[in-house]
């Protein structure tokens, strides 16, 4: 019988910094036993528009599925449905204080609620700056109850050289914390001093 394909949850918040989820996408999209489930939020799918370029319809390809943010009533709502991870890339600091205190009212930060609640992998890839005293409370809340906090800050000791290099090396930094291969980002080997 063939392995099952590990699920993966992407959501794409209204965040500048769109661009993260779609490569998200996009990487995930090259991993044969990775199936992929996509939710925009509506200011994320005008982020996509604006900032990418993308159309919806071009943009609806990108993962295995594609819900709709008011579909409360779809799979990733479960946590019957075996999704191993959720990745929300942008994460607003709107939808992060949604997550911190379990709203769900919306399919994404249904899906956040259920990863946490199943003691299921979520990393959110908060952009803000600068950042106030509940935005950083709020990252402490999902902390606590089991979220990575991984804003994409770029490497510089990678030497990137044009803005696809940073981005590049963030998705990489997610794909690590997912436990998957990648090839994005070479991993720090440390500093070679000649003695």
């Amino acid at each position: 019988m063939p392995e099952p394909r590990q699920r993966i949850i992407v959501g794409i918040s209204g965040a500048s910094g769109a661009i993260y989820g779609v490569r998200l996408l996009q990487a995930l999209r090259g991993l044969p036993h990775v199936e992929t489930h996509a939710v925009i939020s509506d200011a994320g799918w005008l982020n996509i528009t604006h900032e990418l370029g993308l159309e919806r319809t071009r943009a609806d390809t990108l993962a295995d599925v594609v819900h709709g943010i008011d579909s409360i009533g779809a799979s990733i709502a479960s946590g019957s449905f075996r999704a191993s991870a959720m990745v929300v890339a942008p994460c607003s600091m709107r939808t992060l204080a949604a997550i911190a205190h379990s709203l769900a009212d919306n399919l994404l930060t249904r899906a956040a609620d259920v990863m946490l609640k199943e003691r299921r992998r979520l990393i959110l890839l908060a952009r803000e700056t600068p950042l106030h005293l509940v935005h950083l409370r709020n990252m402490t809340t999902v902390t606590e109850m089991g979220a990575i906090v991984c804003p994409p800050v770029p490497a510089f000791y990678q030497k990137p050289q044009t803005v696809d290099d940073i981005v590049q090396h963030s998705i990489a930094r997610v794909l690590d914390l997912l436990g998957l291969e990648q090839e994005l980002a070479a991993p720090w080997m440390g500093l070679h001093s000649k003695e």
